[in-house]
């Protein structure tokens, strides 16, 4: 079996802590992209929580993660996801 690669990604929170977080898809829902990652804290659990955000684009072009705050679209997007891991059991939690 190949070893999964990892892509850690670091984010600072508001209050400038660091988090790390390993990205385990991209994915596109309607038109938009999303990121789905699993914090480095929960990697050793057996059930993993991912979290997910969009991707969207700053003025400097840049690209940026952005927190789902619309209930609706945040639906859609764990719709996608649960049909992409229904066939793997060991797929994460979406919260």
């Amino acid at each position: 079996m190949a070893e999964q690669e990892n892509n850690w990604i670091t984010l600072v929170d508001e209050e400038g802590q660091e988090h790390r977080f390993n990205l385990l898809n991209v994915l596109e829902v309607d038109g938009l992209k999303y990121a789905v990652m699993v914090p480095e804290a929960l990697q050793e659990d057996e059930e993993e929580e991912a979290v997910v955000f969009r991707i969207d684009t700053d003025e400097a072009g840049e690209e940026i993660l952005v927190d789902i705050e619309d209930d609706e679209e945040f639906a859609k997007v764990c719709e996608v996801l649960e049909d992409l891991y229904e066939e793997d059991a060991t797929g994460p939690e979406v919260q």
